[in-house]
């Protein structure tokens, strides 16, 4: 759990802005993408129900990929 320390900020006395530490927002940033990928692989999942699946090898085949090209992009040549 992130553990957050707003400044919040008030105009007309109504609560109107937050001010968090930067790396409180990046760190907020990181949990709502998580959550909006799990969100779509939730939306997604019954759309391909029943649908047949396609093992990694034939996926690396059909794109050309080997293990040295990958193993070469992974160590950024």
């Amino acid at each position: 759990m992130i553990k957050l320390h707003p400044e919040i900020l008030r105009k007309n006395g109504k609560e109107e802005f937050v001010i968090l530490p930067y790396e409180e927002f990046v760190a907020l940033q990181e949990v709502l993408a998580d959550v909006e990928d799990l969100l779509d692989l939730r939306e997604a999942k019954p759309e391909d129900e029943g649908e047949p699946s396609i093992p990694l090898a034939e996926v690396r085949r059909q794109f050309g990929l080997d293990d040295a090209e990958e193993l070469a992009r992974g160590l950024g040549e």
